[in-house]
């Protein structure tokens, strides 16, 4: 499981739910808004997620009566969603451990992870452009767009553009605006 990793930014914590507040509060989907009519209208799986909570329990099974199986410290991280049970997310980490997390505790926020070494960001997509700044392992960062081969992350009140296949959080064929 990811707790943590070497920054070479830092940026001022926001406040976020306890996993107690979490669990109390209105069932909603990852983006925020409520669920009205027939699951046909929810997002398809999979789909990558972060979490919303600096204090995540990720359960062996969907629901309160399943043991925890982790418990993940870092908001923001992306998780892929790999199946749902009523208000419950199986979802899957960046090293690939998998478990069920209560959707209030995640957010549709798009994250991506560095991956591999320290990577290089760029003021465009493009190899021969202005390196903006480096990050190591383990760094996330918001993702604003992807395109092609780049995605433009903000890490850090920064935006700049990353090679997708250095990070975690994106399918190789998805591109957004």
């Amino acid at each position: 499981m990811i707790g943590g990793a070497a920054l070479f930014f830092t940026a001022g914590a926001a406040d976020a739910p306890t996993a107690d507040e979490a669990k109390d509060a209105p069932a909603e989907d990852e983006g925020g808004a409520k669920w009205i009519g027939r699951s046909a209208e929810r997002p398809p799986l999979p789909r990558f997620v972060s979490l919303r909570s600096a204090e995540v329990n990720v359960r062996t099974g969907p629901g309160t009566r399943y043991p925890v199986a982790a418990i993940y410290n870092r908001k923001d991280l992306p998780v892929e969603v790999t199946a749902e049970y009523e208000n419950w997310r199986k979802i899957r980490d960046v090293e690939g451990a998998e478990g069920w997390a209560h959707m209030s505790l995640l957010s549709g926020r798009r994250t991506a992870i560095i991956q591999g070494e320290v990577r290089t960001l760029y003021n465009r997509p493009a190899a021969d452009a202005v390196p903006l700044l480096r990050a190591e392992p383990g760094v996330v960062g918001r993702l604003m767009a992807c395109e092609r081969n780049w995605c433009e992350m903000d890490i850090a009140n920064t935006r700049a553009w990353i090679r997708r296949d250095e990070i975690w959080g994106v399918y190789p064929d998805e591109d957004f605006h």
